[in-house]
Protein backbone atom coordinates (compact mmCIF):
# COMPACT_ATOMS: atom_id res chain seq x y z
CA UNK A 1 0.00 0.00 0.00
CA UNK A 2 1.79 3.57 -0.98
CA UNK A 3 0.96 6.72 0.91
CA UNK A 4 0.98 9.26 -0.78
CA UNK A 5 2.34 13.35 1.05
CA UNK A 6 -0.86 15.52 1.43
CA UNK A 7 0.90 18.41 2.41
CA UNK A 8 4.52 19.58 3.38
CA UNK A 9 5.71 22.04 5.42
CA UNK A 10 9.08 22.83 6.83
CA UNK A 11 9.44 22.63 10.56
CA UNK A 12 12.03 23.42 13.00
CA UNK A 13 14.31 20.90 15.15
CA UNK A 14 12.35 22.38 17.75
CA UNK A 15 8.59 21.71 16.63
CA UNK A 16 10.06 17.78 15.46
CA UNK A 17 10.65 17.56 18.99
CA UNK A 18 7.41 18.74 20.21
CA UNK A 19 5.62 16.70 17.51
CA UNK A 20 7.55 13.87 18.54
CA UNK A 21 6.87 14.27 22.46
CA UNK A 22 3.18 13.85 21.43
CA UNK A 23 3.90 10.88 19.57
CA UNK A 24 6.13 8.78 22.39
CA UNK A 25 3.12 9.76 24.52
CA UNK A 26 0.62 8.53 22.14
CA UNK A 27 3.03 5.12 21.45
CA UNK A 28 3.78 4.61 25.42
CA UNK A 29 0.60 3.39 26.47
CA UNK A 30 0.63 0.41 23.87
CA UNK A 31 3.59 -0.78 23.40
CA UNK A 32 7.46 -0.05 23.85
CA UNK A 33 9.47 2.31 21.49
CA UNK A 34 11.59 1.31 18.85
CA UNK A 35 14.94 2.01 18.49
CA UNK A 36 14.66 4.41 16.01
CA UNK A 37 12.25 6.39 17.65
CA UNK A 38 14.32 6.75 20.69
CA UNK A 39 17.03 7.53 18.46
CA UNK A 40 15.28 10.23 16.90
CA UNK A 41 14.00 11.95 20.04
CA UNK A 42 17.48 11.80 21.54
CA UNK A 43 18.79 13.87 18.60
CA UNK A 44 15.67 16.20 18.86
CA UNK A 45 16.49 16.89 22.37
CA UNK A 46 20.29 17.14 21.91
CA UNK A 47 20.11 19.76 19.49
CA UNK A 48 17.19 21.60 19.84
CA UNK A 49 18.25 24.98 21.12
CA UNK A 50 15.07 27.20 21.48
CA UNK A 51 11.29 26.36 22.75
CA UNK A 52 8.79 25.19 19.40
CA UNK A 53 7.09 28.65 20.46
CA UNK A 54 9.92 31.00 20.39
CA UNK A 55 11.46 28.70 17.15
CA UNK A 56 7.78 29.64 15.40
CA UNK A 57 8.08 33.68 16.81
CA UNK A 58 11.65 33.52 15.40
CA UNK A 59 11.18 31.55 11.50
CA UNK A 60 8.14 34.39 11.24
CA UNK A 61 10.24 37.67 12.06
CA UNK A 62 13.07 36.25 10.37
CA UNK A 63 10.92 35.40 7.14
CA UNK A 64 10.11 39.49 7.28
CA UNK A 65 13.39 40.18 6.58
CA UNK A 66 14.10 41.09 3.17
CA UNK A 67 17.16 39.00 2.26
CA UNK A 68 15.67 35.85 3.81
CA UNK A 69 11.37 36.20 2.87
CA UNK A 70 11.73 32.30 2.23
CA UNK A 71 10.60 29.74 5.19
CA UNK A 72 13.41 26.94 3.82
CA UNK A 73 16.15 29.75 5.12
CA UNK A 74 14.49 30.55 8.13
CA UNK A 75 13.78 27.11 9.67
CA UNK A 76 17.72 26.40 9.03
CA UNK A 77 19.21 29.84 10.53
CA UNK A 78 17.01 28.99 14.02
CA UNK A 79 17.54 25.10 13.67
CA UNK A 80 21.41 26.32 13.84
CA UNK A 81 21.16 29.48 15.37
CA UNK A 82 24.40 30.98 14.11
CA UNK A 83 26.53 32.86 16.27
CA UNK A 84 29.07 34.95 13.77
CA UNK A 85 28.66 36.36 10.28
CA UNK A 86 30.79 33.30 8.51
CA UNK A 87 28.22 30.71 9.85
CA UNK A 88 25.20 32.70 8.03
CA UNK A 89 27.56 33.24 5.37
CA UNK A 90 27.55 29.03 4.74
CA UNK A 91 24.02 29.17 5.42
CA UNK A 92 23.62 31.55 2.01
CA UNK A 93 26.37 30.05 0.14
CA UNK A 94 24.21 28.13 -2.04
CA UNK A 95 21.90 31.23 -2.91
CA UNK A 96 21.72 33.08 -6.31
CA UNK A 97 22.04 36.40 -4.42
CA UNK A 98 25.09 37.71 -2.25
CA UNK A 99 24.18 38.66 1.75
CA UNK A 100 25.71 42.19 2.82
CA UNK A 101 27.49 42.35 5.82
CA UNK A 102 25.04 44.52 7.21
CA UNK A 103 21.97 42.22 6.58
CA UNK A 104 24.19 39.50 8.25
CA UNK A 105 24.24 41.72 11.17
CA UNK A 106 20.59 42.29 11.28
CA UNK A 107 20.11 38.55 10.87
CA UNK A 108 22.63 37.67 14.07
CA UNK A 109 20.55 40.60 15.93
CA UNK A 110 17.41 39.29 15.78
CA UNK A 111 18.85 35.51 15.86
CA UNK A 112 20.67 37.23 19.40
CA UNK A 113 16.89 38.01 20.95
CA UNK A 114 15.85 34.63 21.23
CA UNK A 115 18.90 32.71 22.73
Amino acid sequence: MLKRVKEFEYITIAEAKKIMEKVIEKRKEGSELLFETRRAMNHLRIFSKISAEDALKLVEELEKLPQIGRKDLAVKLVDIMPRIPDEVRTIFAKERFTITAEQIKEILDVIEKYR
